[in-house]
């Protein structure tokens, strides 16, 4: 047989093959491959492994820093001031530049592990059939074609068509979602659309068995497993820029040709004047350095940062930086439902007794037959209570009764529910010890145990599927009798039984049978027949308590929760109308439902459904495309190896800090340290409070850096030389960057989450933003000329300079004061609300001053000392842009144009 190429083994469906047609195809037989065969298969398929993640050096990341506009503004600046002799321009820019680099490469380096977490999931070791001889191996020697042994506790190390299968369950939550163990056989399967989740016959890589054994044929190794998949979208899946970066990016392009703009226009004039060309160079350079907001940069991975920290305290871990911003915008929320929203732990929430279905929260030890509903939900029962006292709800899985319990989900929340109300299995196990038992069976449906009762008296407990069990019953245990089953019971029954599975309950039903002597080989037909009724019981994986508090604040903020799940359509839906995701069934759309709609249709229809069910991970990465292809910010919420793709296609990926994969966590942009819904509406409200105050620092940095501009490109136009670029440069450090930095540290507003969340393609200066910087910055020019003029009609050029200087530097530190909001008057805020800036102001005030009174310092800075008139002056048009700014806050309140602005 012809040499299977990857993308044939990719394209074929084996569970609709039957046995036969598979280890055909896979050119092997139920012996397993020959020694020959191996070795050709080893050299065509390679090894089973997973692809090792790229990283980064620190120098490439180094010099990454580099890679924007107004960066390479500064550094040509730099050189141009070195050639021209100006060595302190030169050394002071590039500390800028180096130190917003290293700031960068602190916040971002952290390398990607997502690939090699997929890698340390697979099993180290296998067991298979070679040439009729079992044999343990590495598994990254399993080549297709390997007949593999399965027994519980094992991790599948490949991808496998089972072809024999005895009560096998394997857990898949980590790659489909579903929190139920997979039942799985060895039949055929009809439908090649079917969906992970639903391919009883396949077992997957990185999957575990939870209980049986089973035999399969590997059928897709390395890359070409699921998981090798999900591997392959994430390497594949380039991030990208933030809104913010994004309008940063034009921001600089702008800044660009602004600068260059003027320049040229200084140059040209000054030529044309007669003035020197090394003049005109020095002057250029000094509007170059006005114009660009070195400190920026700097300043917005500095708010960030703090963002970070105030976030972690609250249980949000942030892995890469600019998601704090990508946060404040988030529209759609996409979460995994298992884990995220639920509990990821099955937990009895009904039950029904004695014709009656009651709450488990209930008195049910004290209700007839109660006591005897309770032993078979114990009894009949292969978990286990660790030893040792209760642990804490987060160390046990947060179960009801505080103890960690082992075993199947169905029966740990069994034996968890009857703890919770204080019937110990343990204790049961003593008083009524098993005899012998008929293990569950999949195809049977039933399980049952013997007990010894006490000498001469056993007890037979069964538990199953209702309808199956039912049928098995002639009597029922009503108020603490046995009489007969009749229709109108059975009827009741099945009723009810429909009732609590319409309510997206997994259903049991639960019977027994007394006998006088222990049957020594029991068997379904003599065991499980002539049974007496006892109840039923409805479980389900709980929502979490506080997300539905959580969704209905995501609703209030404009933002729109989308739950993306690969359990059961039903359950799904149920769990979303609990936590008000959805009303009704419209919303809801299963994988194979989308696989029938194009690309192009979907993307118009996507915002009709908020709950996807039984979907694979190609199907949350289309959505999540769908959301962002309407312009939507779309974070995506995950816990297993099947969310990995769609948290990294998203804007921001949120992974679960307890319950999460490490491969859900090294894409994630954040981290919930708490695995609760919650966090993500405070991270929200972080990001949007991080988002505005860096609004508030970019609007103060470039008003302070348009009035420099103006005070420059007027001054040199009327032929003052008013300002060097080493005041600049110094303004710029001291009086900019820690008021900036203290505008990062504003509270945030009352009705901040009451708020549309802003669209990812509005505009930086847009709610007054833009106007303010304009006539901020033209305040500032004015006040500052008028000042130099002034002086330079009354005192020395020296002490003109010197005024003109400390007026600009102080100017920018009381307008700090003012763009904390651009409607509500500072006296409203309050000037002490902020004692950030208070201390911010104080420390850069005192900075600019000392340059101005230390001898020899001044020199170095071409400065000159100043008297108390000449200090009332400047202090007198450093407090004059508050009064302007003042008047026309309220013009903007009372002309009721305050809602726009802020």
């Amino acid at each position: 047989m012809n040499a299977i190429s990857s993308k044939v083994q990719e394209d074929i469906a084996y569970h609709t093959l039957s046995k036969e047609e598979v280890l055909k195809r896979l050119e092997t037989t139920e012996e397993g491959l020959s020694t020959s065969a191996v070795d050709q298969h080893q050299q065509r398929y390679g090894k089973n492994v997973l692809k090792e993640a790229k990283t980064k050096s620190l120098l490439a990341k180094f010099m990454e820093q580099f890679k924007n506009v107004m960066i390479f503004i500064l550094l040509a600046a730099a050189v141009l001031s070195g050639v021209l002799g100006e060595w302190t321009d030169t050394i002071i820019i590039l500390l800028v530049v180096i130190l917003n680099a290293v700031l960068g490469v602190v916040q971002e380096n952290k390398a990607e592990q997502a690939l090699e977490a997929l890698k340390n999931m697979s099993s180290p070791q296998a067991r298979v059939r070679r040439g009729g001889q079992v044999a343990d191996i590495k598994s990254e020697e399993l080549v297709p074609g390997d007949i593999v042994l399965l027994e519980a506790g094992n991790v599948v190390p490949a991808d496998l068509r089972l072809i024999e299968t005895a009560s096998l369950q394997t857990e898949e939550a980590a790659l489909t979602g579903e929190s139920l163990p997979s039942d799985k056989n060895a039949g055929v399967l009809e439908g090649s659309d079917i969906v992970i989740g639903d391919r009883t016959n396949m077992a997957y890589m990185s999957s575990s068995v939870t209980y049986g054994r089973g035999v399969g044929v590997v059928t897709a190794t390395g890359m070409e497993t699921e998981v090798g998949k999900i591997a392959g979208y994430i390497s594949e899946e380039e991030s990208e820029v933030t809104p913010l970066q994004k309008k940063l990016d034009e921001l600089g392009k702008y800044f660009t040709y602004i600068i260059l703009g003027v320049c040229v226009i200084i140059f040209a004039v000054g030529i044309l004047e007669g003035r020197e060309l090394l003049d005109m160079l020095l002057t250029s350079i000094s509007l170059a350095v006005a114009a660009i907001p070195e400190g920026l940069p700097a300043i917005v991975t500095i708010i960030l940062a703090l963002g970070v920290q105030r976030m972690a305290k609250r249980k949000a871990i942030i892995r890469k930086l600019p998601a704090v911003e990508t946060l404040g915008s988030t529209e759609i929320i996409c979460s995994d439902k298992t884990g995220t929203l639920t509990l990821n732990k099955m937990t009895v929430e009904k039950l029904h007794i004695n014709g009656t279905t009651i709450e488990a929260t209930e008195a049910l030890s004290s209700m007839p037959g109660g006591e005897l509903m309770l032993q078979a939900m114990t009894l009949c029962n292969d978990s286990s209570i660790e030893a040792g006292e209760g642990k804490s709800a987060e160390e046990s899985g947060k179960t009801r009764s505080g103890k960690a319990i082992i075993g199947d989900p169905t029966e740990t929340a069994l034996v968890d529910y009857a703890l919770s109300i204080g019937f110990d299995k343990r204790e049961q196990e003593k008083k009524y010890p098993r005899r012998t038992e008929l293990p569950f069976d999949s195809d049977r449906k039933l399980m049952t145990t013997i007990h010894e009762v006490e000498a001469g008296h056993y007890r037979v407990l069964t538990k199953g599927a209702p309808d199956v069990l039912l049928s098995k019953c002639t009597h029922i245990n009503m108020d603490g009798e046995v009489i007969p089953l009749t229709e109108d019971h059975s009827a009741h029954i099945i009723s009810n039984n429909k009732g609590l599975a319409d309510e997206a309950l997994r259903v049991l039903a639960f019977a027994y049978r007394e006998y006088e002597q222990l049957v020594e080989n029991p068997s379904p037909d003599t065991t499980e027949t002539g049974l007496v009724f006892i109840g039923l019981i409805g479980m389900i994986d709980p929502p979490r308590d506080e997300v539905r508090d959580a969704v209905a604040i995501c609703r209030k903020a404009g933002i729109r929760p989308v739950m993306i799940t690969g359990d059961h359509r039903d359950t799904a839906a149920a769990i979303a109308k609990r936590l008000g995701i959805i009303e009704d069934d419209s919303s809801v759309l299963t994988g194979r439902e989308l696989d029938q709609i194009s690309e192009e249709d979907f993307a118009e229809r996507v915002s009709d459904y908020s709950v996807y069910a039984r979907v694979s991970p190609q199907h949350k990465v289309r959505i999540v495309k769908a959301w962002k292809q309407k312009g939507k910010i779309v974070a995506m919420t995950g816990d297993g190896v099947n969310d990995a793709p769609a948290l990294k296609t998203s804007d921001i990926g949120v992974g679960m800090g307890i319950t999460g994969t490490d491969v859900a966590k090294g894409v994630s942009d954040m981290v919930l340290a708490d695995d609760n819904f919650t966090t993500i509406v405070v991270a929200v409200e972080e990001g949007r409070k991080v988002y505005s105050n860096i609004r508030k620092a970019i609007q103060f940095l470039l008003s302070a850096n348009l009035g420099e501009v103006l005070t420059l490109f007027i001054a040199t136009m009327i032929g003052w030389r008013i300002l060097e670029p080493i005041h600049i440069l110094w303004i710029n450090l001291v009086t900019d960057t820690l008021p900036a930095l203290a505008l990062g540290l504003e509270k945030a507003s009352d009705d901040l989450m009451s708020k549309k969340p802003r669209k990812s393609s509005s505009s930086i200066f847009a709610g007054g933003v833009g106007i303010g910087i304009i006539y901020q910055g033209l305040v500032e020019a004015a006040l500052t000329l008028f000042v130099y003029n002034w002086a330079h009609t009354h005192y020395s050029e020296g002490v003109a300079v010197t005024m003109a200087f400390a007026t600009l530097g102080l100017l920018q530190i009381t307008h700090a004061f003012n763009v904390r909001s651009n409607t509500k008057s500072l006296f409203q805020i309050g000037w002490f609300s902020n004692r950030y800036m208070l201390w911010a102001s104080l420390i850069s005030g005192l900075m600019l001053v000392l340059v101005i009174l230390i001898p020899g310092l001044n020199n170095w800075f071409g400065v000159s000392h100043l008297n108390l008139v000449q200090w009332g002056i400047v202090c007198a048009a450093a407090l004059g842009i508050v009064v302007i700014v003042e008047l026309v806050k309220l013009f903007i309140r009372s002309s009721g144009k305050g809602k726009a602005w802020d």
